[in-house]
């Protein structure tokens, strides 16, 4: 239910010659859902002036209802249309429909499609092809071609957008790809030219499953048939041609797409970044958001993703370590992995306090261990910890141990050998015996190196009782 505030009972004072028109204006210039509908209600309570809603401000309420995700008050609205037989427009069931697709409910959005006969509303192939399209792009590909075949005998005729609609389902699989062409291929036969969509389509879905070289012969022949590439289609393909290491290539075809006036996109830059620093040259990378950036294309995680990787691939950690701290000055938050690939290749470097500032941020920022990070968070704490033992820096490293067992964090073997021995070699037997303690407490056991180190820190501090102690602590504890 949507929940109202208190100032429902604050009602607008209206004209006496209140139109639809302007309660209409009111509620689409409203940003908030609340107020929206005090407008909506205080003008339902004019009904006894004669005033009635129509279908602009019955479709103004529920555009505002869907924008928040409040499907079910949207679609009572449809009802109450009907109990005051106000007319309804196909336009506020397909937007239910497009609102159920954005959310991913493509499933409600084709119960809602089959509503519009019980409100004596006919769908008409905006509304068929509309429908089509939902389920293609949410993957219900199944139900797809049954619409598809449902659309051609309810005399939906086939045309460009519905053959497009059709061609972008079967080149979802690569299974049917084959089929798409065959469609394609039959388009002029059925008085339907391809026209830029159709061959991007194919494009996309031919660099999809690594087809390449089809789709650059396909793109040479979508110029000679004289549609004009999308930035959408020329990102496609330098995808294509960057992952399967075509990156001249790539670059070329981006140089051209600029040379033609067509503007990449976020997309199309993340494409080409990542194949020039899959193949070692970061530095163009760079240059190349420097000139995204200059172009008011904003970088989300992937561009920022990609360039950390490379510059992580080839040992450049202060650039990538600058490009996280980009990350969050621009509001993206990074991930588990980002920072696990800088951590890991700062130890690389023996930069262990660095690698431990990072895993502090990491906590600081609220990035706990999930099922899916689990290994990562577990792999980046034990080096850094084993790190930091064999760089002196044994309190920071006792930090990041009590750090770990907080949250859960699995402690390897090795980990807790390290932290013995240096706290052995420095004397602290307590805080070793202690880690001894919770090393046997995690399902550890001891090999002869630990019990060896033990005891040679105790003979070496000449702690003959403790060391008496010791075992017969261990012995008794063990016997048990």
């Amino acid at each position: 239910m949507l929940k109202r505030k208190d100032t429902m009972k604050t009602f607008f004072k209206w004209s006496k010659n209140i139109t639809p028109s302007q309660v209409e204006q009111l509620i689409r210039a409203e940003k908030d859902i609340h107020k929206a509908m005090i407008v909506f209600d205080s003008a339902t309570a004019e009904y006894g002036n004669g005033y009635r809603h129509d279908h602009n401000t019955f479709g103004a309420v529920i555009s505002k209802l869907l924008c928040v995700n409040h499907f079910t008050p949207a679609e009572n609205m449809i009802d109450r249309m009907k109990e005051e037989k106000c007319s309804i427009t196909e336009n506020i069931f397909l937007s239910i429909c497009r609102a159920y697709g954005r959310v991913h409910r493509p499933l409600d959005a084709l119960r809602v499609f089959h509503k519009m006969k019980d409100f004596e509303c006919q769908p008409t192939e905006k509304s068929y092809i509309t429908m089509f399209n939902i389920l293609v792009e949410e993957n219900q590909l199944r139900v797809a071609m049954r619409f598809y075949r449902h659309m051609k005998e309810m005399g939906i005729l086939p045309s460009v957008v519905t053959l497009n609609v059709l061609i972008k389902a079967l080149c979802k699989n690569s299974e049917t790809i084959h089929s798409a062409f065959r469609i394609f291929m039959e388009m002029p036969n059925r008085g339907c030219d391809p026209d830029s969509y159709t061959y991007g389509t194919l494009i996309n879905g031919l660099c999809r499953f690594g087809k390449i070289c089809e789709a650059k012969e396909l793109f040479e022949e979508m110029g000679r048939n004289g549609c004009s590439p999308s930035v959408v289609t020329y990102s496609c393909l330098i995808h294509g041609l960057s992952r399967d290491k075509n990156i001249d290539e790539a670059v070329e075809l981006f140089e051209d797409m600029k040379r033609k006036g067509i503007e990449p996109n976020v997309f199309t830059y993340s494409s080409l970044m990542d194949g020039l620093c899959k193949e070692g040259r970061s530095s163009q990378a760079l240059e190349l958001l420097d000139m995204m950036i200059s172009k008011r294309n904003k970088p989300n995680l992937i561009t920022y993703s990609t360039l950390i990787n490379g510059f992580c691939k080839e040992g450049k950690l202060p650039l990538a370590v600058e490009m996280l701290d980009k990350m969050k000055i621009q509001g993206i938050k990074p991930d588990a992995g980002l920072y696990g690939k800088i951590i890991n290749g700062l130890c690389e470097m023996c930069k262990f306090q660095e690698a431990a500032n990072l895993l502090d941020e990491m906590v600081l920022a609220g990035i706990s261990p999930i099922r899916l990070t689990w290994s990562l968070h577990v792999k980046t704490n034990n080096i850094v910890v084993q790190g930091l033992c064999t760089d002196a820096d044994l309190s920071r490293a006792f930090h990041v141990y009590l750090s770990m067992r907080t949250r859960g964090i699995s402690v390897e073997m090795q980990t807790f050998d390290a932290l013995i021995k240096c706290f052995c070699n420095k004397g602290d037997l307590h805080k070793a015996s202690r880690i001894l303690d919770e090393m046997v407490l995690d399902g550890c056991i001891p090999d002869q190196q630990t019990w060896s180190t033990m005891v040679s820190g105790l003979l070496n501090g000449r702690k003959v009782r403790e060391l008496y102690e010791f075992f017969v602590i261990k012995l008794l504890r063990n016997s048990f």
